[in-house]
């Protein structure tokens, strides 16, 4: 594929990142256990790009946080917010309707 062609996958997949984040994170988890969670889902996401996304939805709001220093070592563990929970519905919501748009769509084609 071509470079230009990887910069709109990455475009595309960028925004489900966020959602599939705000969505696993429902239940309270840590930064490594969700990039296995996330790949396990199929949305393969490297540490460079997961962790400045939770930092930013912390400091949106969207995102809260505590650290467990009850094990020997210690992990900042995220949950959606109420902010977060509604986001994620919404922009569930909203996938919904572009999936049976974009369905729509390439129905007329055949």
């Amino acid at each position: 594929m071509d470079e230009t062609f990887d910069t709109h996958l990455q475009e595309l997949r960028r925004g489900t990142i966020v959602l599939a984040c705000l969505q696993l994170l429902r239940e309270a988890g840590y930064g490594y256990s969700l990039l296995e969670q996330l790949e396990a889902h199929g949305f393969a996401t490297d540490a460079n790009t997961l962790y400045p996304l939770l930092r930013r939805l912390e400091k949106q709001g969207y995102l809260t946080s505590e650290w467990n220093t009850e094990e020997a070592r210690p992990r900042k563990f995220y949950r959606t917010s109420e902010a977060g929970i509604r986001l994620a519905d919404t922009l569930t919501d909203e996938w919904r309707a572009l999936t049976g748009a974009i369905a729509s769509l390439t129905e007329e084609e055949h």
